[in-house]
């Protein structure tokens, strides 16, 4: 069936759905780059959803899948599996915390939303502070944690939440620091006041973003996780690391909280796990927790979590970045932040320029002001950052939006090489030289 066709007959809507929006239609996938139904390619700079980490048509993990069908396709939660018994122990080995136990989800909504039930249960405390602009799922639950206004004020509208509290993310334009150590003292400061006027005794966990997802890409001053992490030992809080997008190589390392040298509490997890393969995600704890849960017990659970073929997927896919794919991050990161900061330094419109590893975040700003072209969240006027997104799409490379969308994301899949690198600096070059100037 056609794009053309699929619009006319739209049984499926897409999440994030606008009934302007223009949805291809992907039917196949090789490495970095998906074709669409009517034989165009593109190059896939955005992994999907920050989440085809070992790229598209990778045989050892469709060979594990097979294999494990061939086995048993499903076992339920409640019980134990191989598969599942094997990359619970591969995930506790490779993680930051040590001792670790894990407890299996489905999505990562569901992994956030399952981390702080736990947490408020260990903590017997009801809130959980997130940061301003960030993301962490669409699910009622989650998208309470969730600093996104648009995502978290389309949930509200119809459903009231409660027990989170919001901190300010350690971003220059929101305190006016002088350099990166001065705004990691403010932000931490901020942090620290924030928890004494919640009450720190009603605070179970400290849910953040070790680097933004889809929020930007935006790493932390240096010194501002540790700072975090001695705040939290003060005042007898978790520290929960969401990984949903940043873990299993794509910022360099396993996990993004591994580029902060900082051990949190618990560690949050999809995505990248099975490569998106098969659905799966998860919340890795700490030994104190893991023995708290393994003495009192879980009294809830999710069918499909732990799924033994997405296990199974999970297993090939951390053979694939140990072996290969997390190495490929750290030789070819330098090229790309070279690419961009090319570009940075070409055009005036882009204020900024943030990331790490294969996840970077391009910023566009107004040169006569400084301040971004328009404020998505707060007026319907055209967006010329979407524009540019379009146009790299138009010439065969596909880009992610921020939130805000003030900005494309950059989260190529970890598999590229240099002439990926190429084409997609080539594109955005294109695209923002088609849209400004």
């Amino acid at each position: 069936m056609s794009s053309e066709q699929l619009q006319k007959q739209p049984n499926t809507i897409p999440h994030w759905h606008t009934p302007d929006g223009e949805t291809i239609n992907i039917t196949d996938g090789e490495g970095a780059w998906v074709k669409d139904d009517e034989g165009k390619e593109y190059l896939d700079f955005l992994s999907q959803l920050y989440c085809v980490n070992a790229g598209h048509g990778n045989e050892r993990i469709n060979q594990a899948i097979r294999q494990q069908l061939d086995r048993i396709a499903y076992v339920a939660s409640s019980k134990h599996n191989e598969a599942r018994s094997e990359l619970s122990t591969r995930l506790a080995e490779i993680n930051p915390i040590d001792d670790a136990s894990v407890f299996f989800a489905i999505s990562g909504s569901e992994a956030n939303e399952a981390a702080i039930q736990l947490a408020r249960q260990y903590k017997d405390a009801p809130k959980v502070l997130t940061r301003w602009r960030s993301y962490h799922g669409g699910t009622y639950g989650a998208a309470s944690l969730t600093g996104d206004a648009e995502t978290r004020a389309s949930v509200e509208r119809y459903a009231a939440t409660s027990g989170t509290a919001r901190f300010l993310p350690p971003l220059p334009e929101c305190f006016d620091a002088s350099g990166p150590e001065d705004l990691a003292e403010k932000a931490a400061n901020h942090l620290e006041w924030v928890i004494q006027n919640e009450d720190p005794d009603s605070i179970a966990a400290i849910l953040t973003e070790p680097i933004g997802g889809s929020s930007g890409a935006f790493p932390a001053p240096p010194g501002y996780f540790e700072r975090v992490r001695e705040i939290c030992d003060r005042y007898d809080i978790l520290l929960i690391s969401d990984e949903v997008i940043t873990g299993f190589g794509r910022c360099g390392d396993w996990f993004g909280i591994d580029t902060e040298d900082v051990e949190p509490d618990m560690i949050t997890f999809a995505k990248g796990v099975t490569s998106a393969y098969v659905p799966l995600a998860g919340v890795i704890m700490n030994d104190s927790l893991g023995q708290h849960f393994g003495e009192e017990g879980i009294p809830v659970g999710q069918t499909f979590a732990g799924h033994p073929m997405a296990c199974a997927a999970g297993i090939a896919a951390l053979d694939e970045y140990e072996e290969h794919l997390i190495d490929n991050v750290r030789s070819l990161a330098p090229e790309l932040e070279s690419k961009l900061r090319d570009i940075e330094e070409k055009y005036d419109v882009v204020g900024d320029l943030h990331g790490r590893g294969f996840h970077w975040g391009v910023e566009f700003h107004d040169p006569q002001t400084g301040e971004p072209f328009v404020n998505p969240w707060a007026t319907d006027e055209d967006n010329p950052v979407a524009e540019v997104r379009s146009h790299a799409k138009d010439n065969g490379v596909l880009f992610g939006s921020g939130r805000p969308e003030i900005q494309i994301i950059l989260s190529p899949t970890l598999n590229i090489n240099e002439t990926d690198i190429q084409v997609a600096a080539s594109a955005l070059d294109d695209a923002i030289e088609a849209t400004f100037y």
